[in-house]
C-alpha cells in the first residue's frame, strides 16, 4: 500500500512513521509512506496557506488553489497510473469505525489532505472520495487525525502484525470488545489470574474469552450489541446472565 498525506506541517509525521509497527511495515516492503508539504505549492515568498475567511470570522482558512494544484501532481505520479483514494479529516465526515478502516485497506494508493486553522476553503472538498471523523471534539490539525486512522489501516494489511491472528482476537473486529488479557506473575498484590487460563484447556480458554467479551460489550458498551456478530450460543449465554 502507498500512503501520502498532504498537510502544513508534514514533519509531524516522523515519529510516527517511524516507529513500531509502521516502521516494520514500511521495512517489508508493505507499505510506502511520503508526507507532502502543502506550501511546496504556493507561490508567493511567504509561501502562505492560509487566509482571511469571505464574510469575515474568527481565525485563517485554509487556501483551496494550493490543494486543487498539490492533488494534481499528486495524482499524476502515481505509481499505478490512477488517481489516489483521497481523504479528508473533518468534522462533517461519517465517524471513523475499524469497518471503515477495513474499507480502506482494501485501497492500493490513499492520500489524506489535513486541515488546519478555521478549516478548509470548501471548494477543496470536491476532491474528496470519503470524509471521515474521529468523533464529536476538534483537534489542532488534521495531521492528528489521519495518524489515527493509517495506524488503524495500516495494520489490517497482510504481513503488518507478527501474529496473523492477533488482528481477529482484537475489539470491534466482529462488534464486540476485547477480552481481558494477563500474563506473569498468576498473583500480584492479591489479584490472581482467572484458573481457567492456567489449565492449560484451550476449548476451554477459547468458551471463556468469547463469554469474556460479551460481558464486556454488553457492560460497557451496550450500544454494540445491537449490530455485533453474536449467535445462537452467544445469545443463550447472555440470557443466563439476566
Amino acid at each position: 500500500m502507498f500512503i501520502e498525506t498532504l498537510s502544513t506541517f508534514p514533519d509531524m509525521y516522523s515519529s510516527v512513521m517511524g516507529t513500531s509497527m509502521m516502521r516494520i511495515a514500511q521495512e517489508k516492503g508493505i507499505l510506502q509512506f511520503k508526507a507532502h508539504d502543502l506550501r511546496d505549492w504556493t507561490h508567493d515568498r511567504h509561501r502562505t496557506t492560509d487566509d482571511e475567511p469571505y464574510g469575515g470570522g474568527q481565525g485563517l482558512v485554509m487556501k483551496c488553489d494550493p490543494i486543487f494544484e498539490a492533488y494534481d501532481d499528486i495524482a499524476a505520479q502515481d505509481p499505478q497510473g490512477s488517481t489516489p483514494y483521497t481523504i479528508f479529516l473533518s468534522p462533517c465526515g461519517e465517524q471513523f469505525d475499524e469497518g471503515v478502516a477495513l474499507d480502506l485497506s482494501a485501497h492500493d494508493h490513499l492520500l489524506f489532505i489535513c486541515g488546519h486553522y478555521e478549516g478548509i476553503d470548501e471548494r477543496a472538498y470536491s476532491l474528496a472520495d470519503r470524509c471521515i471523523s474521529l468523533g464529536d471534539y476538534v483537534l489542532t490539525s488534521g495531521e492528528l487525525a489521519s495518524m489515527v486512522v493509517i495506524d488503524a489501516v495500516v495494520r489490517r494489511l497482510p504481513g503488518v502484525l507478527g501474529d496473523e491472528g492477533s488482528a481477529v482476537d482484537e475489539s470491534f473486529y466482529d462488534g464486540l470488545l476485547e477480552y481481558p488479557q494477563y500474563t506473569r506473575p498468576a498473583t500480584y498484590r492479591g489479584q490472581s489470574v482467572p484458573p481457567v487460563l492456567l489449565s492449560g484447556d484451550h476449548a476451554a480458554v477459547d468458551t471463556w474469552r468469547r463469554h469474556q467479551r460479551l460481558i464486556r460489550t454488553k457492560r460497557y458498551r451496550p450500544d454494540l450489541m445491537t449490530r455485533a456478530n453474536v449467535n445462537d450460543e452467544d445469545q443463550s449465554f447472555l440470557n443466563s446472565l439476566s
